[in-house]
This record gives C-alpha cells, sequence and structure tokens, in this order.
C-alpha cells in the first residue's frame, strides 16, 4: 500500500511531529510511506512559543518529509495536493489538532478525495479555545475525510456529531519509545539541585490556561516540606500569574522551575526524578504526556476531564482526581504516598504498555482503511 502522511515532521518540534515520526517508522516496515510537511506550519507572529523548529538536532527523529505546504499560501495548496496526487498514493494520512489548519489540509485533502481514501488523526475536534469563528473551519475540514482515528472517547464523540456518517476509530495513544532508558535517580536529582530524600512530582509540557498549573502550584503550597516540585515546559500564555503564585508559595524553595523547551534528550533526565506525575487540568481531549510518564514506569495523577481518565486506570496505573481544585489534588498526592503506590501502578503501566506498542497501533489502523469503503 503507498501511503501518504501530510502533518508536522522535522525539523518541526513538539509532541505530534514526535508521534508522526514513531507511526512513519512503523507504517514503513511493511508498506511505502512518504512524508510531506509545512514548508511554513505557523506565520511567526501566530506562535505562542520562543520557536517551531528543533534546536538541537541529534536526538530528533528525523523524518525524510518534503516542505511543501505553506499554511497562510492558497497557492501552496494546489501545489502540494498536485504533488502528491502525482506519486498516486492509495491513502492520505493527515492529522488535524487547530482549525487553522483547516483551509490548508482540506483543501489538500478535498483534491484528492475523490481517488484517494483520506484518513485523518484528530487530536482536538473542537479547540480547547472554542470560538464561534472556528466552526465554519472545522465544518469545511471534517467533510473531507473518508475515516477518522480517535485516541479519546471525548474526541470521538465530538466527531460523531460533527460528521455523523463517517466511521472512526477509537485507540489510546501507543507509548513513547524514543526518549531512551531511566538513568540513575540520585544522579538526576543531584543535576537539578534537588534533594535525594524528597517525594518529587513533577508537571510536564507545554503551559496552557487549560493544564491548571496554577491549581498544582497552590496545592505545592499546602504540602509539608517532604515534597519537592519540578514545572518543566515552556510557557504558551502570559507566565506572570504563575510565577507571582510561585513567588508567594511557602514552598518555593523546592520548586524547580525550567520554563523553557524540554529537548528530547532531557526527557529521560526528568522522568527519572519523578516519583508521579500531575496533570491538574481544566480540559482535555487526550495527552501525549501519559504515554511519556508510562514509558519511564512513573505513574500519574490526574483530573477526571476528557480523555484523561481513559488513559489513566484508576488505582491500576495512576489516581484519577475527580475534583479539579488545590485541596483535591493535595488529597490524592498525599493519598498516593501514604498508600505507597507507586510499585502497585508501576506494576499496572508494565502490564498495559504490552496493548500500547506502535505494532498494535498500526495493525489496527491498516485494518480500519482496509475496510473503509470509497
Amino acid at each position: 500500500m503507498k501511503i501518504a502522511m501530510l502533518s508536522t515532521f522535522y525539523p518541526y518540534r513538539g509532541g505530534i511531529a514526535q508521534f508522526n515520526a514513531r507511526l512513519y517508522n512503523e507504517l514503513s516496515k511493511s508498506h511505502d510511506v512518504r512524508a510531506y510537511t509545512f514548508s511554513r506550519q505557523y506565520p511567526s507572529l501566530l506562535f505562542p512559543g520562543k520557536t517551531q523548529y528543533v534546536v538541537d538536532a541529534k536526538d530528533a527523529e528525523k523524518v525524510n518529509a518534503v516542505r511543501i505546504l505553506d499554511s497562510v499560501n492558497p497557492f501552496s495548496y494546489w501545489k502540494t495536493g498536485k504533488t502528491i496526487k502525482t506519486w498516486n498514493p492509495d491513502v492520505l494520512f493527515l492529522r488535524y489538532w487547530h482549525p487553522f489548519f483547516a483551509p490548508s489540509l482540506g483543501t489538500v485533502a478535498k483534491m484528492l478525495k475523490k481517488d484517494v481514501k483520506v484518513i485523518t488523526l484528530v487530536d482536538n475536534a473542537v479547540p480547547h479555545e472554542d470560538k464561534a469563528i472556528y466552526k465554519p473551519f472545522t465544518h469545511y475540514f471534517t467533510k473531507q475525510s473518508d475515516g477518522f482515528v480517535a485516541m479519546s472517547k471525548i474526541v470521538e464523540n465530538d466527531l460523531r456529531r460533527l460528521a455523523p456518517k463517517v466511521p472512526c476509530l477509537l485507540k489510546q495513544h501507543p507509548l513513547y519509545n524514543h526518549f531512551g532508558e531511566k538513568k540513575d535517580k540520585i544522579k538526576m536529582l543531584k543535576k537539578y539541585s534537588l534533594a535525594t530524600n524528597k517525594k518529587t512530582l513533577l508537571f510536564f509540557g507545554f503551559i496552557r490556561e487549560y493544564k491548571g498549573l496554577d491549581i498544582l502550584i497552590e496545592a505545592f503550597a499546602k504540602l509539608n516540606d517532604n515534597y519537592q516540585l519540578i514545572i518543566a515546559g515552556e510557557s504558551y500564555t502570559d507566565f506572570s500569574k504563575y510565577q507571582y503564585l510561585i513567588n508567594k508559595n511557602p514552598n518555593k524553595e523546592r520548586i524547580v522551575l525550567l520554563n523553557r523547551y524540554i529537548a528530547d534528550e532531557e526527557v529521560a533526565s526528568l522522568f527519572s526524578c519523578a516519583d508521579v506525575c500531575v496533570q491538574p487540568y481544566r480540559s482535555a481531549t487526550q495527552s501525549g504526556i501519559t504515554a511519556v510518564s508510562y514509558h519511564f514506569d512513573v505513574p500519574m495523577i490526574v483530573t477526571n476531564v476528557g480523555g484523561l481518565k481513559e488513559d489513566v486506570r484508576h488505582e491500576k496505573t495512576g489516581l484519577i482526581v475527580e475534583e479539579i481544585n488545590a485541596t483535591a489534588i493535595v488529597d490524592a498526592i498525599v493519598y498516593y504516598f501514604n498508600e505507597n503506590k507507586r510499585e502497585t501502578f508501576q506494576k499496572g503501566i508494565r502490564e498495559l504498555k504490552k496493548e500500547l506498542s506502535w505494532k498494535a497501533f498500526c495493525e489496527e489502523l491498516l485494518e480500519f482503511i482496509s475496510n473503509l469503503k470509497k
């Protein structure tokens, strides 16, 4: 089968590019796959971080993708569609995570849909920052796919509402396996000037309003001096309110703040420090952070929102907190450590890993594609 993948790849950074590279590598083992990506992904003025690109490429997964699609240049939409069509693929595989990309990706899909099966893996059918202006973009895009893939029930439900006649495969996010192995915990704690005899909490990933970092900082203020917190990730919002909460926090001396993009080669170091990863989200679809955390056998404490509650199996691989507030987060953290849940949850994670391989993900994806009728 000839599969054209159009999405974000190296040299662009981030979890979606990493996922796409893993998927590309697995599919390439048994099929002819070509990758196409953006010549311009976001205009600089619209990108919330410092850079869209991989800074240190030594550990990045480099996929030889054709850089052709300019997200804001309609002439490139036509050029991209024509280029892919010339290769004559059986399948066009897209990745959709924000309505900003609906015109570019949707137009290419529309050009090829007559002759090619168009499959879209959807991260967010409805964006976290839901605005009325996004609705026509989403409506336009969802009309162009022959099949969807969702990695959480909330996204599947949104897709069934937006495009009820389009088949949808629900499959949990496979585990990332390209960050290497865990490192010596004591050495890594010392690397970040952390105590070696305290309980270490980790907040990891891009910082956005919906991810509830402020809730975790407030919760940390209520914990005793047996705890320490790592905040690791670049802020995609105004960080001043978080800095204010840190500055007035009575436990601020035990907070390590890494407000920057975390390169792939550093991920293992941070998760090797962690006793538990905390995601106090206000809303969510699914999170690639869970897949990273499980790779390193680090249990999760998450709020009961979106797909987080599907990825974390309560009292088996982590804890699901019903209320989204600092007190509930504190209660879960204290319970986790007082009841010595780490080893039990790590055992559950190791069992879950067997189900969440890239091979298993791709086998179901390919079966789904083969059963689709044009």
